[in-house]
């Protein structure tokens, strides 16, 4: 297994792809966006193989830093794995594009770069324990929404692919959760947490970024984290303070969290680039909005 630095953003660090190889076929776990392709592509050619090479594709969810440039390896023959819920969204990603550029507007190309259908034929759909044999390795899928409905963690031996279920931990930073909308649901991601802790991995390996080692004391200062985050968020929603102040305040609110656990500045822009704390205001506000309407 090899971890490939996608230099998103260029910058290091950010977000990665794992890489495992396979006797018919080599397997990669995330793809990172569009718009690391030839980072991507670098990454693999400094492993002696080309993207043609790859036949196996996991995502761990369909968010565009982790699946944007999936269909770029269906394109080459790869069969690309996820959730069923998300598989619709990838044969035909508009309205996930649509959705996305609402928020980024015309960030999106940079940010991202390009997204294109993968043919159904190439999509598979994992189910909740689904045990898969591909490559020449054997890889369990595990659904763990929480921080999205259609979130995999990817079970392989000793070691667990968590996406994002289980945070952002850069340079040996704090753990922070991404809480984008629209699926953020706090019970749900504390059963995903308590999933994962109960696999007894030996490691965690995170998109953003590498990998952990002490895996109790990660989740528990993810659910701590969590726990903070949505805390702070509730009076907001429940005074009704307008999203556009309070987005700045949590902006100002988590930066006094990083320096005051001893993040450089340097560090805490690479935690800006994984997980825009602004990204985390509607996702929050949205959830305790649906707590309180009784939809979750």
């Amino acid at each position: 297994m090899k971890l490939l630095d996608l230099g998103f953003l260029e910058a290091n660090e950010v977000i990665g792809s794992y890489l495992i190889p396979g006797e018919d076929g080599n397997i990669l776990v995330e793809t990172g966006p569009e718009s690391t392709w030839p980072h991507m592509v670098e990454a693999l050619n400094s492993e002696g193989i080309t993207p043609e090479d790859i036949k196996h594709v996991l995502l761990t969810h369909i968010h565009f830093d982790h699946a944007g440039a999936a269909w770029k390896f269906a394109e080459l023959g790869a069969r690309v794995y996820v959730h069923p819920v998300g598989l619709p969204h990838l044969s035909s990603p508009e309205k996930l594009w649509h959705s996305a550029a609402k928020i980024y507007g015309d960030d999106m190309e940079r940010l991202w770069g390009e997204m294109a259908p993968i043919p159904q034929e190439k999509l598979v759909a994992v189910g909740h324990g689904e045990k898969l044999s591909i490559g020449g390795q054997e890889l369990i899928g595990w659904h763990t929404p929480g921080h999205a409905v259609h979130h995999i963690a990817w079970q392989f031996g000793e070691s667990i692919f968590t996406g994002d279920v289980a945070g952002v931990k850069i340079s040996g930073g704090p753990v922070v959760p991404p809480c984008p909308p629209p699926d953020i649901h706090l019970a749900d991601w504390s059963d995903s947490i308590q999933l994962i802790r109960e696999l007894k991995p030996e490691r965690l390996c995170l998109t953003h970024f590498g990998e952990v080692l002490d895996v109790e004391a990660h989740l528990k200062e993810l659910e701590k984290m969590i726990e903070d985050w949505a805390l702070w968020m509730k009076p907001h929603y429940e005074q009704g303070t307008p999203k556009e102040e309070v987005t700045p305040a949590f902006m100002a609110y988590t930066e006094l969290q990083m320096k005051q656990l001893g993040v450089d500045e340097t560090t805490r822009q690479l935690y800006e680039y994984a997980n825009p704390s602004w990204m985390s205001v509607a996702g929050l506000l949205r959830y305790w909005k649906l707590k309180e309407e009784g939809r979750i």
